[in-house]
């Protein structure tokens, strides 16, 4: 089925079954007894205050940003937002076109670099990291480190990518340390698959380079000595995204090729499978089994170099396209890191929900971008199309794992809220950040620039607007008025822009200090699109507390429509709640608006009205 599920097209039909009350949403080891915020940054556009933004430019005409950007004035006002954890995106060493020979850097291909600052997710050296992140190439690892210690001494963790899937082309690893090898150094290239191989081969083939359409040209059809249309590989390799073609489709992932896992080309396994049992084992357990087992030389390569970053003082990782790699690598893989810090924070890029349990429970996994259920449902909401009807369902259908369902409007993949393909104005993310942030225990993730409205319309060379590039060297504008030539104070941003920032940080500094946000959830909006008048599929509320906390959210979804209304708080919550006949205080959390609920014979009612994209979350005082 697609993204909407059976209940959405009976809604659209007038013919909505009843649907009873989520409540408990799940069990779930608690980290803490406070939500956790993400904040995703593209490493080298941060503190880029270079506002040319010429297609195809070179890092000397539209600039770049590095690790020294992040300061302690930049970091303190990323923690002021309300973030816990910082995902510096880009950082291992990947392919791109600049020069850097004279750093001992070889240079890449621009007929298998996406762009020209290169796609992140084409890894050449797991062991050092992206030389244009560094005011010193030569020390850009110590450079690192550097901003490993600023992070923590801010208050914040940090997350970086590793990308098991796939590397790059050209994959060379010269920073592995002595007694590992880089991927490939050892491979029998004359058979296709091979258990200990790395990559898998097109015995007795060349690679060719894609034939390129659509007017497409490598950087742009700028003369380059080595975008001759040939690349020096014999035998061809696999493709990242699975091509077996020695000549792969300009639209296959081209610049990587996929790492091979002891999956034989037949789609046969050849490694031990986990126990059925094992996905009610902790990780200590899951560790202790792959302790006496042979497993394929791949898996121990990426555990090294996951155990290498947890020593330099990383917290955690973003393991990208996680789905395509046998979940007994991660049950591997993820239960060294564990073992080496319990603590870690590791998060996944799964799109298929069928695989959500067993990514999580087997897997080890602490969280899954909550994509094809949460953030689809929101963006069509966001359109006009959608119904808030569906999001209760949402959670219903997630409630066993609802904790580990990482929440996001933006990420470097998705189309920006304020692009016209979108939303095409930021402050139709409003309603459904609130609903995003505040409806369940997972933690909350947005996307550097998203706070102050960014709509991302450069046209920087690879791909198209509507996302901010990442494989080509570009200002952020909405940003960069923030960053004010480095004083990150937010001087240049418009009054609307200013608001919106201010929003954000409210929202996000309540909830990682909100009580009840750890606690219970119970959906009221089906009681009221059944008992309230005026109330309808444009709005959403539910119900969420703890001991010490009652939180009633309501958001209207419509840019246009006022909303009045009588919310009713069903009897079942107030019974919940403890509470007795009379009337009750309640103050808005984000902005301070005070309401009163009113109990009347075990029934709950509280007035409320909503302007267009105006949210509430009322807590009883």
């Amino acid at each position: 089925m697609n993204k909407y599920s059976i209940l959405s097209l009976l809604l659209i039909f007038g013919c909505a079954p009843n649907i009873k009350e989520t409540e408990n949403m799940g069990s779930f080891d608690k980290k803490g007894n406070k939500k956790e915020v993400v904040y995703q940054v593209f490493t080298r556009l941060f503190g880029n205050t270079n506002t040319t933004n010429k297609p195809w430019g070179t890092i000397e005409e539209n600039g770049v940003g590095k690790f020294s950007d992040f300061n302690e004035k930049a970091l303190k006002e990323i923690k002021d937002l309300g973030v816990t954890h910082i995902w510096y995106t880009g950082v291992p060493h990947h392919a791109l076109v600049t020069d850097y020979t004279e750093y001992g850097i070889s240079n890449d291909d621009p007929d298998v670099v996406k762009g020209r600052a290169g796609s992140p997710y084409a890894v050449k050296d797991y062991y050092n990291v992206n030389p244009d992140l560094a005011d010193d190439p030569e020390k850009r690892l110590e450079e690192f480190k550097a901003l490993v210690h600023r992070t923590h001494g801010a208050g914040l963790k940090l997350l970086i990518d590793i990308v098991p899937n796939h590397v790059a082309r050209n994959y060379e690893g010269k920073s592995t340390p002595v007694g590992s090898e880089p991927f490939g150094v050892s491979d029998d290239v004359a058979v296709e698959f091979d258990r200990n191989n790395d990559f898998y081969y097109v015995p007795g083939v060349p690679f060719q380079v894609p034939e390129w359409h659509n007017g497409y040209l490598p950087l742009g059809g700028e003369p380059n000595a080595m975008a001759d249309g040939k690349v020096n590989e014999v035998p061809a390799k696999w493709t990242g995204n699975g091509s077996r073609s020695p000549r792969p489709d300009m639209n296959d992932w081209y610049e990587t090729v996929k790492i091979n896992y002891g999956v034989r080309p037949d789609g046969s396994y050849d490694f031990d499978m986990l126990p059925e049992d094992f996905d009610t084992k902790d990780y200590k357990e899951h560790h202790a089994f792959w302790s006496d087992k042979d497993v394929p030389k791949s898996w121990k390569k990426f555990k090294d170099i996951a155990l290498y970053w947890l020593q330099i003082g990383v917290d955690g990782f973003r393991f990208d396209m996680a789905e395509m790699v046998p979940v007994e690598f991660w049950s591997y893989m993820n239960s060294h890191i564990k073992m080496k810090n319990p603590d870690a924070f590791l998060l996944a890029e799964v799109y298929n929900p069928g695989l959500y349990r067993d990514y999580i429970r087997k897997g080890k996994m602490d969280y899954l971008y909550d994509k094809v259920e949460l953030y689809d449902s929101l963006k069509h909401i966001m359109q006009g199309h959608g119904w808030t009807d569906h999001i209760p369902k949402v959670q219903q259908g997630l409630q066993d794992i609802e904790h580990h369902m990482l929440h996001f409007l933006e990420n470097h993949d998705e189309q920006r809220i304020a692009s016209p393909d979108f939303a095409g104005d930021a402050q139709k993310g409003k309603p459904a950040m609130v609903v995003s942030a505040t409806i369940s225990t997972s933690p909350t993730m947005i996307y550097f620039g998203q706070e102050v409205g960014e709509p991302a319309k450069e046209r920087a060379g690879f791909g198209s607007p509507t996302r901010t590039s990442i494989f080509d060297y570009v200002g952020v504008p909405n940003h960069q008025r923030w960053v004010n030539d480095k004083k990150f104070d937010g001087a240049l941003l418009s009054e609307e822009e200013t608001d919106l920032r201010d929003f954000y940080k409210r929202l996000l500094n309540f909830t990682i200090s909100s009580d009840a946000l750890m606690g219970d959830y119970q959906d009221i909006h089906y009681y009221n699109r059944e008992h309230t008048e005026n109330y309808d599929h444009r709005v959403l509320s539910f119900v969420r507390w703890s001991e010490k906390e009652k939180l009633i959210v309501i958001s209207n979804f419509d840019a246009e429509r006022h909303y009045g209304f009588e919310l009713k708080i069903p009897k079942d919550v107030i019974q919940k709640w403890k509470l007795e006949d009379g009337d009750y205080e309640c103050t808005d959390m984000l902005y301070g608006s005070m309401a009163r609920l009113r109990v009347e014979q075990g029934m709950g009612k509280i007035n409320v009205g909503l302007n267009p994209l105006e949210s509430f979350i009322f807590a009883l005082n």
